[in-house]
């Protein structure tokens, strides 16, 4: 919208229009929650306020225009508002801040809505004059004018309501007098600040009268360079004079201004034609209703350009990246080798017990199991592993801050260093979560095989026939020492039963032996690699829990920060 071409907005392209400002209002709020806790609160709070106002605003009347009188003290920013409103509604004053409170004035009934969302007082709520009855009014049918406090007003409350409403207006006309246009407060506090405004922006020499036709001129001219150098060259510059009484000069107006191309019954009927050219601006931005969505669209526009140097353009690097050298790195100070080491050995013993015979595994049974030297025997036990050595918790320092590095490669600040902060802040944690880890990780050593059974009780057997010989020939040894008569033993094959128990049971324990050993060492590498691999998958999960994960959301917060503000960028 702009306030200087009438007929130009229509609410022909407006369900388009609003459906955009939605989306981008949508992305304000995205933004806010994805850089919230990592960009300045300070640069984020105006973008949060955007976009509860924007809410606020779309859920209101979109059928009223609010327009705003913004001015210094004298400027007859209060005469111009009574002028317009053809009543004394705002007292007037000259050398003192007289508004302290915003008055409003409705044209066609009915926003009420909208005034309590102002907060402008009850008593300071009225309707002009003839509203919606005269023929003069009609066009101005759905106008909201509201007279600010004073911009230099003494009283900080005051500054403070006109910072308020200013950012709730759809409409602002810039009320200065031939003294004070040129003054430093309006332009470097007001104007210049709202450059990205001018689309919802009139600027109006009020008190012309006061000067000859040439000084005017020179007057209008002057504040249109002052405009330009504040970033608002196509910013409309009235002049008007709002004095009850007496007939003014005419207003040097713009050639292009609608007041200039289609003089009207209402222009007619003002005692000041500037008076009356700033009335037919203000009912085209009535007449548009429009003049809302042009100044949400304008907030937008700025927040995305005040907010555009906290997304840089290079793409950073993936979360991935080192991951694998973390991982050993977090796996060589937890460990990770003693205790796979440790499952192996576990195993092994395990297999002996199970495997070998029963006289050797009364001497194996002494040795203690070596995870229950590391305390990983039984549960809720706290682990015992040796202390690293000296470097290896410093190489798990660095290949993390490495991570970090290399993920906040390219990322603008503060996203680098939250990057880095939130691994930093993390290594604390790292020793009793590995340790938790290494802890609760299934070796896969506990469960005997089923072939264990068998082989066991085979060893059992052939015991059993080593002790049978044995015993039948101790009993043989001890009768011939006492004398007495012996039987023959039995034979098979040509041998005595007992020599072939004796020897059988020995041979096929050793035999036994010889053959499980392989499978027992097999077996052990197995158990080993597969402790290995399930501790570093643990350590690789408190890697990816504390630290790159953490990394990964800041990534992504980053990524939709700068979607969120190349979206806003987008202009109309």
């Amino acid at each position: 919208m702009t306030v200087t071409s009438p007929g130009r907005d229509t609410d022909a392209g407006a369900p388009a229009r609003v459906d955009d400002l939605t989306a981008r209002v949508e992305a304000v709020r995205l933004l806010v929650e994805a850089g919230t806790g990592v960009l300045p609160e300070q640069r984020l709070d105006p973008a949060r306020d955007l976009v509860e106002r924007a809410g606020q605003r779309l859920a209101l009347s979109r059928d009223h225009t609010v327009v705003a009188l913004a001015g210094a003290t004298g400027g007859g920013k209060s005469s111009l508002f009574n002028c317009l409103a053809r009543n004394d509604l705002s007292p007037v004053g000259v050398r003192r801040p007289t508004t302290s409170q915003a008055y409003a004035c409705v044209w066609g009934g009915a926003g009420t809505g909208l005034l309590d969302w102002l907060k402008v007082p009850a008593g300071h709520r009225h309707a002009a004059r003839g509203a919606g009855h005269g023929r003069d009014q009609q066009p101005l049918r759905g106008l909201v004018l509201v007279d600010l406090p004073d911009i230099d007003s003494v009283h900080q409350a005051h500054q403070v309501e006109v910072d308020r409403l200013l950012a709730l207006v759809d409409v602002m006309v810039w009320v200065a007098d031939p003294q004070k246009y040129a003054d430093a407060l309006l332009h470097e506090r007001y104007l210049r600040r709202y450059a990205r405004h001018q689309g919802v922006t009139v600027v109006v020499l009020n008190q012309a009268d006061r000067l000859a036709p040439a000084d005017t001129a020179r007057c209008l001219a002057d504040l249109r360079r002052l405009l330009a150098e504040d970033g608002m060259p196509e910013v409309p510059v009235l002049a008007t004079s709002a004095a009850p009484a007496g007939q003014p000069p005419a207003a040097h107006l713009p050639a292009e201004h609608p007041a200039a191309e289609q003089p009207s019954a209402a222009l007619a009927a003002e005692p000041d034609a500037g008076v009356a050219a700033l009335r037919a601006v203000l009912a085209t931005a009535v007449a548009g209703r429009q003049a809302w969505l042009h100044r949400l669209g304008a907030d937008l526009d700025r927040t995305g350009t005040d907010l555009a140097d906290l997304a840089g353009d290079p793409v950073p690097a993936p979360a991935g990246t080192g991951r694998d050298e973390l991982v050993a790195a977090l796996a060589a100070a937890t460990g990770v080798d003693v205790v796979a080491q440790a499952a192996a050995g576990s195993y092994a013993r395990q297999a002996h017990l199970a495997l070998g015979s029963p006289v050797l595994r009364l001497w194996r049974r002494r040795r203690r199991d070596p995870l229950a030297r590391l305390r990983l025997d039984g549960p809720d036990r706290p682990l015992i592993l040796p202390p690293p050595a000296r470097t290896q918790p410093a190489a798990a320092a660095l290949a993390a801050r490495t991570v970090a590095a290399q993920a906040g490669t390219g990322l603008p600040e503060p996203w680098r260093g939250a990057v880095a902060t939130a691994v930093q802040d993390r290594l604390g944690e790292l020793p009793a979560a590995l340790d938790r880890a290494i802890a609760g990780t299934d070796l896969g050593v506990g469960r005997p095989r089923w072939w264990w059974r068998l082989v066991g009780g085979w060893q059992w057997l052939l015991t059993l026939c080593v002790a049978a010989g044995v015993g039948w020939l101790a009993v043989r040894l001890i009768l011939i020492g006492l004398g007495a008569p012996a039987q023959a033993a039995p034979t098979g094959a040509g041998q005595p039963v007992p020599a072939l128990l004796l020897v059988g049971g020995l041979a096929g324990a050793a035999v036994t032996t010889a053959l499980v050993g392989p499978a027992i060492a097999a077996g052990t590498r197995r158990a080993h690699a597969r402790a290995r691999a399930r501790l570093l998958d643990a350590v690789g999960g408190v890697a990816d829990a504390l630290l790159l994960v953490p990394v990964q959301d800041l990534l992504s917060r980053y990524a939709r920060v700068r979607e969120s503000i190349t979206r806003l960028r987008r202009e109309w």
